[in-house]
């Protein structure tokens, strides 16, 4: 088990109360966005892999709030904002495995795509199979190609919002509250594979940061 994360940059006390006490939205996005860039420069240094492997763990044993108050409110088109997205995303599965696999597998035989291909999961593909994938992703967008990483994100999220869309219609009629919940998951997961996907594209050009 990899050792807890622990953040390379310390503030001291009097700049960490003027961050608090400031609502200034464009030193917000700057300081997301150093800190994106600051994160993802020094654990790609990190030749070993320990550093990833720290990263992908870190949202699991000490939940997504510290993530949350770096990038949460960045742009969707942006590197935090694409960070944030791919922890959603992790959290989400770690969060509900048996049904991001039951959305998973009816989106791959609903979906008429390489979108199941290109996400990468098994056939079938069970909850630890999703978990593990999803990890996988994460990891690969620290350690790897970070537009890949992205690519294969947006696809599983069509996947996902697939399998949600067609669920949440065969509950309409005798479940339809579970109906509205599965359709709220899909249109968010169709807007992550959406964000996802241009930052993907942008990362390739350069201009994403």
């Amino acid at each position: 088990m990899p050792a807890p994360f622990h953040r390379p940059v310390r503030l001291s006390p009097e700049t960490f109360d003027n961050l608090l006490g400031s609502h200034d939205p464009a030193e917000q996005t700057r300081m997301a966005h150093a800190t994106a860039s600051a994160l993802l420069a020094r654990v790609r240094a990190d030749d070993s892999g320990v550093s990833a492997d720290r990263l992908v763990a870190y949202a699991t044993a000490h939940g997504i709030d510290e993530v949350a108050e770096l990038w949460a409110k960045s742009p969707a088109v942006s590197l935090p904002g694409s960070l944030w997205r791919l922890y959603l995303l992790q959290a989400s599965i770690h969060a509900d495995p048996a049904l991001a696999a039951l959305l998973h597998e009816r989106g791959r035989l609903e979906l008429p795509s390489v979108d199941a291909l290109v996400a990468g999961a098994p056939v079938p593909a069970g909850p630890e199979e999703l978990v593990a994938l999803i990890d996988t992703i994460l990891h690969g967008a620290f350690a790897g190609d970070f537009a890949i990483a992205l690519e294969r994100a947006a696809a599983f999220c069509r996947v996902q919002a697939s399998g949600a869309t067609h669920i949440a219609d065969d509950y309409e009629r005798t479940e339809p509250a579970r109906a509205s919940e599965l359709t709220v998951r899909a249109a968010r997961l169709s807007a992550y594979a959406h964000d996802l996907a241009s930052s993907a594209a942008s990362w390739r050009d350069g201009s994403l940061n």
